[in-house]
């Protein structure tokens, strides 16, 4: 069995634990740079040996993060592969991650967010900066929140991460903001019956 045979049984059982579309996506990406290094090789012949020559050529041009997310790829591939039988032994089992240097993540403090709201040129802008900080949320789960998902009674929304549900709560608005919330909501999805409930 080749790495892309090996693939398609690997996607298949991911796909069924409810993997998401990005996250096949990226390890599909991840799958062909293996491929392109090491050739589309019968997955017997590839040694811990071949896999860390592999990763010490990467290395000079990655990032401790994303050598990383490689490495895990890597072992979570042959893992499957082992548990499932299609090899006799696990070649990733001994690779081990680089040490990642702690970072304090990077925050807005209030002024940053007031420079931003004097930008704003309309009722939707404000709402999305509003929602984006008060919630937490990416920009990437913003786009997928429907309105349906905005609870205002408890003031919480839902978003959806690899089929898991995460609520952020948006209590800290005052009433300004829920104002400018509402009408930017109203702005996007006017039609919406969720709407007709929103009290602010």
């Amino acid at each position: 069995m080749t790495l892309k045979e090996l693939w398609v049984l690997y996607e298949a059982d991911k796909r069924i634990l409810g993997f998401s579309m990005h996250t096949m996506k990226a390890y599909f990406l991840q799958l062909n740079m293996l491929i392109r290094e090491l050739g589309n090789l019968e997955i017997e012949e590839i040694s811990l040996n071949m896999l860390k020559d592999y990763f010490a050529r990467v290395s000079e041009r990655l990032k401790p993060s994303s050598l990383g997310h490689r490495i895990r790829f890597v072992h979570s591939l042959f893992r499957f592969a082992f548990e499932e039988g299609h090899m006799t032994r696990n070649p990733s089992l001994k690779l081990r991650e680089p040490k990642m240097d702690k970072c304090i993540p990077k925050f807005l403090v209030e002024e940053d967010v007031i420079h931003l709201k004097i930008t704003c040129h309309s009722h939707r802008e404000h709402a999305l900066l509003e929602f984006l900080y008060c919630t937490g949320c990416r920009v990437g789960e913003v786009q997928k929140i429907n309105i349906e998902d905005v609870n205002w009674e408890n003031c919480s929304a839902i978003r959806e991460k690899d089929n898991e549900d995460f609520i952020n709560y948006v209590s800290s608005m005052n009433d300004q903001q829920k104002l400018w919330l509402a009408d930017g909501l109203r702005i996007m999805k006017p039609d919406s019956a969720w709407l007709e409930k929103l009290v602010v």
